[in-house]
């Protein structure tokens, strides 16, 4: 009975960290200016709690992003699950997700860089995002190698680039939605036509 007592203590700590953890971020105009001390005052828990639970800074924001990205995963998942649209607007579709989710949460997630996050391709997200797009690649006529396609159109959404084009190139949200679609369609279109055969003049 104590054991489970603990457990459901430390299930609770856990959520009230990162809603604190969270909220902060959000209200922030910088997460880097969000201290552990500062989180730990708001979730009502000792510092020592926060480094028992995510090690460092760099683990507590990595899982703040993965509570943000919980949702969105669930619904493009049912959205693939579904699978009424073409196999060419369903690799648009989750990129143009994950491009949407990089772009609300590009301070956090240069944070987590800064903070020392290992490398993005060890990610458990990178690798959810991956497989999605690898199986929605398979079914596009051409892609001869769905795996390294995934692989290069992550490449062109990276977290550190999104902030490079929006925060330093001043480009806006909906102009790089654009040219993403636009990008996806030409890597496509190399591989298979999606306007049919072409005529013979």
């Amino acid at each position: 009975m104590a054991q489970r007592t603990e457990r459901a203590d430390a299930l609770r700590n856990r959520e009230a960290v990162l809603a604190a953890a969270d909220a902060l971020f959000s209200e922030s105009s910088s997460p880097h200016s969000v201290s552990m001390d500062d989180i730990a005052a708001a979730a009502g828990v000792g510092k020592g709690t926060l480094f028992r639970r995510f090690g460092d800074r760099a683990g507590l924001i990595g899982a703040v992003i993965a509570s943000r990205l919980e949702p969105l995963q669930q619904a493009v998942q049912e959205a693939q699950d579904v699978g009424r649209s073409s196999p060419q607007q369903r690799v648009l579709d989750l990129l143009d997700a994950s491009l949407r989710f990089k772009i609300e949460n590009r301070r956090l997630m240069s944070a987590a860089e800064d903070a020392g996050l290992s490398s993005p391709y060890q990610a458990e997200h990178y690798g959810w995002w991956h497989e999605m797009l690898r199986a929605a690649l398979d079914q596009v006529p051409g892609v001869h190698d769905a795996d390294f396609t995934a692989h290069a159109l992550l490449a062109a959404i990276r977290a550190d680039l999104v902030a490079h084009l929006i925060d330093d190139q001043k480009m806006t949200p909906e102009v790089l939605r654009s040219s993403l679609a636009a990008y996806i369609a030409r890597v496509l279109g190399s591989s298979s036509d999606p306007r049919g055969t072409r005529k013979e003049a």
